[in-house]
């Protein structure tokens, strides 16, 4: 008997290196074990896949009308990705309507279903995403740097200005702030080449490097700041706290349905100087670094391939035999 079908519409594709492109890549590795799944950039229209799954609520919102219109009793599901759930349905009327085209919608974390029209809710399912697990990293007693890493593309949304400041701020000797990501604002590329200047041995870009290579980088560092101003569930969280690496992270409703409502790590939004204070503690408080890898440590549970897998064959499971 041929498999079921399967095609994955994603803004984002291997070159990007971000988080649509990470997601499409998990997600038709774990359909493929039941299913006949391909990402593509838009629906080909000689396809004719049993599901539709569009990431990105603007961004897709022109393959998912076209498939819903073609297809009409196919089920479809959106995923709301970040800036879509954060931004565009409270604005965009293309994304608005991908909202209520979809037959089910998936968050990436609950706090996220706060931003959905109350009669939206019923047909949205939160599904956590997962990263495999990596032994932490052998420390030493006195190491000679605390590297304090930022995963993410130099754009306004990711806000690497912060993080770029705090390294200002600091006044433990041993931290040493490190940012990887390539360039998709200029502007904010020339920031990064000043402050590399400004601060040496304080603050270093690295640019974008293979996946791979990043999560080792991460995997030995002392601790992982996201400053983004919106987060629909930043993969990159789950990658630090399920190497052992806690995390700073500004106080976004994104973030704290990834951490929890009680985590200790969080800081304003775009507040430099409490960030490097939360650097600055890290280094400096033994006991209170000790609490914040206790929660990542609590909070890493949710986040495994086996759970994710889990809920998204389920998922699809049920919309495929319904239909």
């Amino acid at each position: 008997m041929s498999k079921q079908t399967i095609c994955i519409v994603s803004p984002a594709l291997a070159q990007a290196n971000n988080g649509n492109w990470q997601t499409a890549r998990r997600w038709a590795q774990f359909l493929r074990t039941r299913y006949q799944a391909e990402i593509a950039s838009d629906w080909p229209a000689e396809a004719a896949p049993h599901l539709l799954i569009a990431l990105h609520a603007r961004r897709s919102a022109a393959p998912l009308a076209h498939f819903c219109a073609a297809y009409p009793g196919r089920p479809t599901i959106l995923v709301l990705t970040g800036t879509d759930l954060y931004r565009d349905i409270h604005s965009d009327a293309d994304a608005q309507a991908s909202l209520e085209r979809a037959t089910a919608l998936v968050l990436l974390q609950p706090a996220g279903l706060q931003e959905l029209p109350s009669h939206l809710r019923a047909k949205a399912h939160v599904i956590y995403q997962s990263a495999p697990a990596l032994h932490p990293a052998t420390r030493g007693v006195v190491p000679r740097h605390h590297d304090i890493l930022m995963v993410g593309h130099l754009r306004e949304e990711k806000d690497p200005r912060t993080f770029m400041l705090a390294a200002s701020h600091t006044t433990a000797r041993s931290a040493r702030l490190v940012h990887i990501g390539g360039v998709l604002d200029p502007a904010l590329g020339d920031a990064a080449t000043v402050a590399n200047a400004a601060w040496p041995g304080r603050y270093q870009w690295l640019g974008p490097l293979p996946h791979a290579d990043t999560r080792q980088r991460l995997k030995h560092a002392h601790a992982m700041a996201i400053c983004s101003r919106m987060e629909g569930g930043a993969n990159v969280i789950i990658e630090a706290v399920t190497s052992g690496v806690p995390v700073l992270a500004s106080d976004i409703s994104g973030n704290r349905g990834m951490l929890g409502e009680d985590y200790l790590g969080y800081f304003p939004l775009g507040d430099a100087q409490a960030l490097a204070k939360l650097v600055d503690k890290s280094i400096n408080v033994p006991g209170w670094y000790a609490k914040l890898q206790e929660q990542c440590d609590r909070r890493a549970q949710l986040f495994t391939p086996e759970a994710e897998q889990a809920a998204l064959l389920d998922l699809v499971d049920n919309l495929l035999h319904t239909n």
